[in-house]
């Protein structure tokens, strides 16, 4: 693909073309995921809400069919029940605790006796204290989720895609995480190491037939934001809708990781690091602050 010398000079990761093959895009431009690489079927964790439903809104429509889990059963039966009758797909919904020890072993009796060719690693939890008011267990929990969640699903499901020498692996992340954010300091932690562990993933699996990519999302427009207390975020939310297909698109460029948004991937690359600590660091102050008696 062809860049315009006015952005030749700037970074790679500014640039941000994807140079998808003829399989990979319709004659209309749309993004095609090829469901003999992809497919019959695709897991999707933390489905039920945010990044993960509008991923299995996003994977259906290419007629793959979905195993999705989640804490909230009925929500994920609910989903099914729509995107079946939709894309004529079918699927299995597992409602489960990631954080559970048993649960690797739900999901693999869930998916033993599927062909699953993508796996999209999206459960995650981050709650804004402060690190020392925070208590030990709460840590752990997020340290579970977050690190050992994304860890096992990478390790069993990894043997299984190599085994069959294609599929894909989609871990989601944070923007900034790789940072540190104050008063976010052990969950943005986990998600540092969900970006070490993709893009070390990205080449051991490559040579393997499997793509790794990583979902590095800034502020996006889900409960999860609503959730950490930020009422006036400094840059608009990013869409759901543009947050998944900009990964799927990813996915099939075979990149190593994805920040979604122009502006988004442009401030990450400019702004120093200490900078947006400190902003941040001033953001969640702020937020954390109790409010006014009544």
């Amino acid at each position: 693909m062809l860049i315009p010398r006015s952005l030749s000079r700037l970074p790679a990761s500014l640039r941000f073309s994807f140079a998808m093959t003829n399989h990979d895009v319709d004659r209309s431009g749309r993004l095609v995921l090829d469901p003999k690489r992809f497919g019959p079927w695709a897991l999707i964790t933390g489905a039920s809400a945010g990044i993960g439903r509008e991923f299995a809104h996003q994977v259906a429509a290419h007629g793959i069919n979905l195993v999705l889990t989640a804490r909230r059963g009925a929500a994920l039966d609910e989903l099914g029940q729509e995107l079946s009758g939709r894309h004529g797909i079918r699927y299995r919904a597992v409602p489960l605790d990631l954080t559970r020890e048993d649960a690797l072993q739900t999901l693999v009796t869930a998916t033993d006796a599927l062909d699953v060719g993508l796996v999209i690693s999206n459960a995650g939890d981050a709650v804004p204290g402060a690190f020392l008011a925070t208590p030990r267990e709460d840590h752990l929990a997020i340290v579970r989720l977050n690190v050992l969640g994304h860890l096992e699903i990478a390790h069993h499901f990894g043997q299984r895609l190599a085994a069959r020498r294609r599929g894909g692996l989609i871990l989601v992340g944070a923007l900034g995480a790789s940072r540190g954010v104050p008063f976010m300091a052990n969950a943005a932690a986990t998600k540092a190491y969900v970006h070490s562990l993709g893009e070390a993933l990205h080449i051991e699996l490559g040579k393997q037939g499997v793509t790794v990519t990583v979902l590095m999302p800034g502020p996006t427009d889900t409960e999860a934001l609503a959730k950490l207390g930020v009422e006036n975020p400094p840059i608009k939310p990013l869409s759901v809708q543009q947050c998944a297909s900009e990964a799927l698109a990813s996915l099939a460029a075979v990149r190593a990781r994805v920040v979604p948004g122009r502006l988004l991937r442009l401030m990450f690359s400019l702004i120093p690091a200490g900078v947006t600590r400190r902003q941040t660091a001033r953001m969640f102050e702020a937020a954390l602050k109790p409010g006014p008696s009544t």
